[in-house]
């Protein structure tokens, strides 16, 4: 890989972070169920307060697993 790939990479990756800050911030609140999912673990006791998103780490995993390969299959 040579360093106009690189770069190529880098630039699409910059467009890809700038596009889901805008979709965030434009979209925040009808983004609200997104950390609320089924699946998500919540434990709440007295003192004590657990959170883990699951559902949500899969969900964004798939998602960025196709961005990426829409990225490679446009470089390559």
């Amino acid at each position: 890989m040579d360093f106009k790939n690189i770069g190529s990479l880098i630039i699409i990756s910059g467009f890809v972070i700038a596009f889901v800050g805008a979709v965030i911030y434009f979209a925040g609140g009808s983004l609200s169920w997104f950390g609320n999912l089924p699946g998500d673990i919540r434990i709440e006791r007295e003192n004590f307060s657990f959170y883990f998103p699951l559902t949500t780490m899969i969900l964004i995993s798939i998602i960025l697993n196709i961005i990426i390969k829409i990225i490679f299959y446009f470089i390559n």
